[in-house]
């Protein structure tokens, strides 16, 4: 079996050391919800903690070990409710509100989660709570795995461009209202001859970004599980 940071046996720490694994973890959520990947270094981090780099490494051996970690605490943020309490279209719902609530406070998600895999425990509970609500619906087994991935391959792809437009926003250096104005401009301009074009921009831009890129979200999530749907109720 590879070696991995969740099959790795983990190092007793020295009878001086004050550090914990759960503490050099939040600290790195920190630095990388305030700073980005670029931010993050081992040294950077255990300067935050007051500690040597090497109280660090006793106990995430690699900078990689750490980002797996960190992944899998954001999994573990994210809230999927018992169909018993909610059912499972609310359940559902509810879900992919929250994982892309989730990628939105930790921006850096996007950047690394494609690359490598999520086999974490809060990961592996994520998955577990969700089959059992996509299961409540009526699924089948083979299915359960279909719509849920369904669902997060819209939610995580549509809340990784939501980040995206995000980040160009922030680093225009302008207000939403000018960004969106000047955004406006440009398209209307590039638009040229194509009216029905033109129409659509100012509608998607008249709302403002924040709601925009809300109600785009909605409608696509909810025209997810009007699909899904229609394949428990034949």
């Amino acid at each position: 079996m590879k070696d991995t940071i969740w099959t790795r046996e983990r190092k007793a720490s020295p009878a001086r050391e004050t550090l914990s694994r759960e503490q050099i973890v939040a600290t790195a959520m920190e630095l990388l919800d305030a700073e980005g990947l670029t931010g993050l270094s081992m040294r950077k981090l255990a300067a935050k903690l007051g500690a040597g780099a090497t109280s660090v490494y006793w106990h995430v051996p690699t900078k990689d070990d750490l980002i797996d970690l960190l992944i899998d605490e954001v999994w573990g943020e994210i809230d999927v409710p018992e169909p018993e309490l909610a059912g499972w279209r609310a359940g559902a719902l509810l879900f992919g509100h929250s994982l892309r609530s989730a990628v939105l406070r930790h921006p850096w998600l996007p950047e690394v989660m494609y690359s490598r895999p999520s086999i974490g425990p809060k990961a592996m509970g994520l998955g577990a709570r969700g089959m059992v609500l996509f299961r409540a619906a009526g699924f089948s087994d083979p299915e359960v795995d279909l719509a849920m991935g369904s669902v997060m391959s819209y939610v995580l792809g549509t809340a990784s461009a939501e980040v995206a437009t995000r980040e160009m926003h922030r680093k225009s250096g302008q207000t939403e209202e000018q960004w969106v104005a000047n955004l406006l401009e440009q398209a209307q301009s590039a638009a040229g001859d194509y009216p029905d074009m033109q129409a659509s921009v100012r509608r998607r831009t008249g709302t403002g970004l924040d709601a925009a890129l809300t109600e785009s979200f909605v409608y696509g999530l909810d025209a997810l599980l009007d699909g899904l749907q229609t394949r428990v109720t034949k």
